[in-house]
């Protein structure tokens, strides 16, 4: 069947690989697996969007009659979601479905995690170990940096083991990092690069970054990487890619052993079934974990949903808090000047609690038992000139006089905090609302501990003496109450090696289903405090490894 806008997506014979997603995980599954040979199927709840629009795009983002759910499309009947939990979630704020997914919209910036992000049980008796190590995915990190092209310096001494070089020069510290950087060191808190996945210069037919500064929600130029282009790349070897067609369910095998096909349905209401020998869900952190809820079957052995005997699936949802400070200076400090981060600090990334060896007010230790900060000194921070003179009432010269003694004196620092895995932080299905083709809509239950609590506290704290040091009068705080998720949903279908306490083994295979893989960063057995897309494309490869020696 042709559709209006001339799109066939009729399902294809049976075929090897069918992906449900075509995000960064997604995108890297099909592109390794189609590579090798096999036949494979990507099925994507949203369109595709064209990039000569992206122009287009950038510029609502400016103007105040819109805001980033615009931008992409995001919103209504489709996209309906529930928080029912202590604090509310609001999903729909930072996802994007389409081909490239998140990607789209995303600030760009890749570390790897940790080595001891996975095992945290082992080193801090809190959380779980995952059931790989950090040197499991060494290979697949780099691998990955090379597929989105990062640019990056070794400069971090406290980040893990690498051998290889980043891909692309690392993007010099803008001006404002230069005056945080004088001012940390004088506390003894090293600062060092970021590494991002944007082009510091030509690379992959994309042009070097041009500095529009709207990362996110757009880029305009295609110099920050996202996964439409591997889904091109994907595409090009043989794989097929079928637009605005969202799964509903999964079928299994009459014993329930394997997915014989994933349901999906068309525009125009219709349901077709594909099936396939193996089946990757790549759908994100929030539609993962209720597609599998969705293909409940009691009949078929999986009455709590599909891979779902440990009851995790679903439970374990985290996400990284935000954490910030702002203030001014009685000097220029140039913001604006670039819209995307270029340093930071992981000194209390391992050890959130030690001192620093300033010279002078070192940054004291703190005894309480604490999760991972990361540091980011923020370059675009205050209002734009676009911001403030869209809201002035003046005009002419009053206006002229207004920005220059409102604009450009402006700093802030921000940070991430991650969460531990627990049961009662979860996405479940509201039976009492429904999407546009009828499906119960996910309800993500979400809330902080008091660990998180107390890391929120230590890492506001730490900025506030830094913004100090530098001379800054602190004028903006966000934490405790006024703070939000940084929309890193991770931990809903979680790896472990014992089936009974998660839902996917080490090779991201279910512990239930033989033919069923999940990739993505629902798959994580702990949060960190880095931001997740780098492991995710790392995993994805690792899958698409592992499928390659099972077909």
């Amino acid at each position: 069947m042709t559709t209006s806008d001339g799109r066939d997506r009729t399902p294809s014979e049976r075929v090897d690989v069918c992906v449900v997603g075509s995000g960064p995980a997604g995108a890297l599954v099909a592109r390794e697996l189609a590579d090798a040979g096999y036949e494979v199927v990507v099925l994507e709840a949203g369109p595709r969007f064209d990039r000569e629009e992206r122009l287009e795009r950038m510029e609502r983002t400016i103007r105040p009659a819109w805001d980033s759910g615009d931008v992409w499309g995001m919103g209504g009947e489709r996209d309906a979601y529930r928080s029912t939990g202590p604090r509310h979630y609001p999903l729909n704020q930072a996802r994007v479905k389409g081909v490239g997914g998140s990607t789209l919209h995303w600030q760009g910036m890749v570390m790897r995690l940790h080595e001891e992000d996975f095992r945290r049980r082992s080193v801090d008796g809190v959380g779980v170990d995952w059931p790989i190590s950090y040197d499991d995915l060494r290979p697949f990190y780099a691998d990955a940096e090379a597929a989105m092209g990062v640019a990056g310096a070794s400069d971090n001494p406290f980040a893990p083991p690498r051998e290889e070089p980043f891909p692309l020069p690392a993007f010099e510290p803008s001006y404002s990092d230069a005056l945080f950087a004088e001012a940390c060191e004088r506390l003894g808190v090293a600062t060092h690069t970021v590494p991002n996945a944007r082009n510091s210069e030509p690379n992959d037919d994309r042009s070097a970054c041009v500095g529009y500064g709207t990362c996110k929600p757009v880029c305009p130029s295609g110099a920050k990487y996202s996964a439409d282009y591997t889904a091109d790349a994907a595409e090009a070897a043989g794989a097929r890619i079928v637009d605005r067609v969202p799964v509903q369910r999964l079928v299994t095998s009459s014993d329930g052993s394997r997915v014989e096909a994933a349901v999906y349905a068309t525009p125009d209401g219709s349901e077709y079934r594909q099936a396939a020998r193996q089946f990757v869900v790549a759908a994100g952190g929030v539609e993962t974990p209720r597609l599998l809820l969705l293909s409940a079957d009691t009949d078929r052995g999986h009455p709590d949903g599909l891979a779902n005997s440990s009851g995790w699936v679903g439970r374990g949802f985290m996400d990284h808090l935000f954490v910030g400070a702002g203030g001014r200076l009685d000097r220029r400090t140039r913001q604006n000047h670039v819209g995307f981060l270029t340093s930071e600090s992981h000194a209390f990334y391992d050890e959130p609690g030690r001192a620093t060896e300033g010279t002078d007010g070192s940054i004291p230790p703190s005894d309480a038992d604490l999760g991972p900060i990361k540091l980011e000194f923020l370059n675009y921070a205050g209002p734009s000139p676009v911001e403030l003179a869209m809201d002035a009432r003046e005009f002419g010269d009053d206006l002229l006089d207004g920005l220059r003694d409102a604009y450009g004196t402006h700093i802030a620092m921000g940070g991430l905090v991650g969460q531990l895995p627990r049961k009662e932080n979860r996405v479940t299905l509201d039976r009492s609302r429904t999407d546009d083709h009828g499906n119960p809509v996910p309800d993500v239950q979400w809330g902080l501990d008091d660990r998180t609590e107390r890391t929120i506290e230590r890492a506001l704290d730490i900025q506030k003496r830094v913004l100090r040091e530098l001379g800054a009068t602190v004028e903006t705080t966000v934490g405790h109450d006024t703070t939000g998720p940084a929309f890193h949903q991770m931990g809903a279908t979680r790896m472990a090696a014992d089936p009974s306490e998660g839902v996917v083994n080490g090779r991201l295979r279910t512990h239930d289903v033989s033919n069923l893989s999940l990739v993505g960063s629902s798959v994580f057995a702990t949060s960190g405090a880095m931001n997740p897309t780098l492991t995710i494309a790392a995993l994805a490869l690792k899958c698409a490894s592992h499928l390659d020696e099972d077909l």
